[in-house]
């Protein structure tokens, strides 16, 4: 299968050097470039690509707003978007995160760390740049209430919960715990349904808060 993937961004020459490494991997293909949030939004309903790699800054309708008509909590069908930045902003993240975005990413990641956040995308994970995540889950211990209580979750949600908080996908999940992707995926899902969360962020935000999130 290959990946389509929409680039909006208002710098062609961004632009440019995204579609040169997404054309140049084996199971990826540009579709559709928009250099505004509007022509963005427009492309993406019409086309339906499988991921949208959406910068912040843009004319018109900014990244973040076109973040949440894509994929916000009161989308029916939300789509994948990963947003790419160069703005290493906390309030930026957090409300791509809000928004629905799977991924973020700083523009000085590197071609790799997109390429991979693409790939998670499209597998239901999610990819943060490591320069963002370990200042995130730090806010996110400290600004931690007492949410559900650990006994809301199961033995084996409670392992998952560990190694999400780990930085592991869901396919390294799988693998150290012996089970399927799929049963992982699953497993992810009851748990942001107790916590009360919405992404894999906030769950491993709430491990740290708890305490486990380096319990082996």
């Amino acid at each position: 299968m290959t990946i389509r993937v929409l680039l909006a961004d208002d710098q062609e020459a961004i632009r440019s050097a995204f579609r040169m490494v997404i054309d140049a991997q084996p199971d990826m293909s540009v579709i559709a470039e928009a250099a505004d949030g509007h022509s963005a939004l427009s492309q993406a309903r019409q086309i339906e690509p499988d991921v949208i790699l959406a910068d912040i800054r843009m004319p018109g309708m900014d990244g973040l707003e076109l973040t949440s008509a894509l994929a916000g909590p009161d989308i029916e069908k939300p789509m994948k978007v990963v947003v790419v930045t160069t703005f290493d902003l906390d309030s930026y993240v957090y409300a791509a995160l809000r928004g629905g975005a799977c991924g973020f990413l700083l523009k000085r990641s590197g071609p790799t760390l997109m390429v991979e956040a693409i790939r998670a995308a499209v597998a239901g994970d999610s990819l943060i740049s490591p320069q963002v995540t370990v200042r995130l889950l730090r806010h996110l211990r400290e600004g931690a209430t007492a949410g559900p209580a650990l006994t809301s979750l199961t033995d084996r949600e409670l392992e998952v919960t560990r190694l999400v908080a780990q930085g592991l996908s869901n396919s390294e999940i799988a693998q150290a715990l012996f089970i399927s992707a799929g049963t992982a995926k699953n497993h992810l899902a009851n748990i942001q349904q107790k916590l009360r969360v919405r992404n894999r962020v906030e769950v491993a935000g709430w491990a740290w808060s708890q305490g486990i999130a380096s319990a082996r």
